[in-house]
């Protein structure tokens, strides 16, 4: 976006047309003590005595990768990040690209965006992606976007699994207020449903159904009957992803699923304190006009040389707002480049690597919690996460781990009360044996008959 700066004059006239003589008249409606309230701040420091107070506060953080071992996962994975991705993101191009609407001085952007769409399609095993949006669960909002648009909001039902991420589900109620959509579905009293049990709550009402895979509590399910189902009843699927396990488990297109979501944080992008990251978006090709956010394509130029170019932005930057899809303003791009050279330096065999080691790791260590007396693994066919129920409650486990420099899983009473007593543990590459031996020696420590 270009900022361009306006002379006296202009900004007069800006301030007649709207009927103020000032611009401290803009500000009449806030009351004269709280508009330019008086800030409570320390004497200013030099920039030497700034860095060193800081220092002191960041030595006081612990990290997760250096101080602590972590079995902490729920949506936010701590995986093997190769140096080259770092490096790639600092050069000075990436860093200051914007938005790419001048296609003769974007075309690496734009190639960019292009290749990652490329790499998300196979992944997911879909058509079209497009250029990603600011996570998970807003890729997820944006997909009953695309239901309720496909269906002129004659259907006006979406159907929610209940082992959904829990703030994805919040995310979606927060997006579809004033929309007149119905979410349901979600309740506790569902949590235990076969998939093919929960498809007989579609009807001629619901426009999009929602499931996860593998769901929050780390099971996989092979969705194809649901898909199936659902498709019988005139309803759309929308299928949530961990692009980790996608290269070792079917694919959601091979399913039948309509739309793929996620969010691509395990795919090179470091945990931080929560974000940002990366929303990837996928569908099928009968769908990409009704597709919210930003979609390069292939094409040729004048000179008949292969060129880049944004096309089908069904946003309202470029369409009349009522036609538009959504009003997401822009993605993550440049952590979306971080997807694509993270996917790329792995490639397919690399990919594969990691998922299975993820795998094996995970089931290792569910395998040796489930020999400790009052501990119970809950999961059967699970990916790199398991619910263990435990004999005390979740926060008390977690404290005692916490004392021994180990980062216990989610605490899955705070989103669902009938499991107080339970962990979400997380396991990836980056555990070794020897961290997994230490949570289960650990743990046996408050283990009970």
């Amino acid at each position: 976006m270009t900022y361009i700066p306006i002379s006296p004059r202009e900004r007069d006239d800006m301030l007649k047309v709207i009927g103020v003589k000032s611009l401290d008249d803009l500000f009449d409606a806030i009351p004269a003590k709280h508009r330019f309230p008086k800030l409570d701040l320390p004497p200013a420091l030099t920039e030497m005595e700034a860095y060193a107070e800081l220092s002191d506060l960041a030595q006081s953080n612990e990290n997760v990768r250096g101080d602590m071992i972590s079995f902490l996962g729920a949506g936010m994975y701590n995986h093997y990040i190769p140096s080259v991705i770092d490096h790639m993101l600092r050069r000075g191009e990436f860093y200051t690209a914007y938005t790419p609407y001048q296609p003769e001085i974007s075309q690496g952007t734009l190639q960019a965006i292009f290749e990652y769409q490329s790499l998300m399609s196979a992944l997911t095993g879909m058509d079209v992606s497009n250029a990603s949006h600011y996570d998970g669960a807003t890729a997820t909002a944006e997909a009953v976007s695309l239901a309720y648009a496909q269906f002129r909001g004659k259907r006006k039902k979406v159907l929610i699994s209940p082992s959904v991420h829990p703030q994805y589900r919040a995310v979606v109620r927060t997006y579809t207020q004033g929309m007149g959509v119905e979410t349901a579905g979600d309740s506790e009293s569902n949590l235990n449903l076969s998939p093919e049990a929960f498809v007989n709550q579609v009807d001629d009402n619901t426009c999009l159904v929602i499931v996860q895979y593998p769901d929050f509590f780390g099971r996989v399910n092979d969705h194809t009957k649901l898909i199936e189902a659902s498709h019988a009843k005139g309803a759309l699927v929308c299928v949530i992803a961990n692009p980790t396990a996608l290269a070792m488990f079917k694919t959601p297109g091979e399913m039948g699923a309509d739309i793929v979501v996620g969010d691509g944080q395990p795919l090179g992008i470091p945990m931080w304190y929560g974000g940002p990251s990366v929303g990837f978006f996928t569908t099928r090709k009968n769908y990409v006009h009704k597709m919210a956010g930003r979609l390069v394509g292939e094409t040729i130029d004048s000179r008949g040389q292969r060129a880049y170019v944004l096309t089908l932005t069904a946003r309202e930057q470029h369409i009349k707002r009522e036609r538009a899809t959504s009003n997401i303003c822009t993605n993550q791009g440049l952590l979306a480049l971080a997807t694509a050279i993270y996917l790329s330096v792995l490639g397919k065999t690399g990919l594969q690597q990691v998922a299975n080691l993820c795998y094996q790791k995970a089931h290792y260590a569910a395998s040796e919690l489930s020999k400790v007396r009052g501990y119970k693994v809950s999961s059967e066919t699970f990916f790199h996460e398991f619910v263990l129920e435990c004999p005390a409650p979740a926060s008390e486990i977690n404290a005692h781990l916490l004392e021994h420099g180990i980062l216990g899983g989610y605490d899955l009473g705070q989103d669902y009360p009938s499991l107080a007593n339970h962990l979400l543990i997380a396991v990836t590459e980056m555990n070794s044996k020897e961290e997994i031996d230490t949570l289960v020696e650990v743990l046996s420590e408050v283990s009970h008959d």
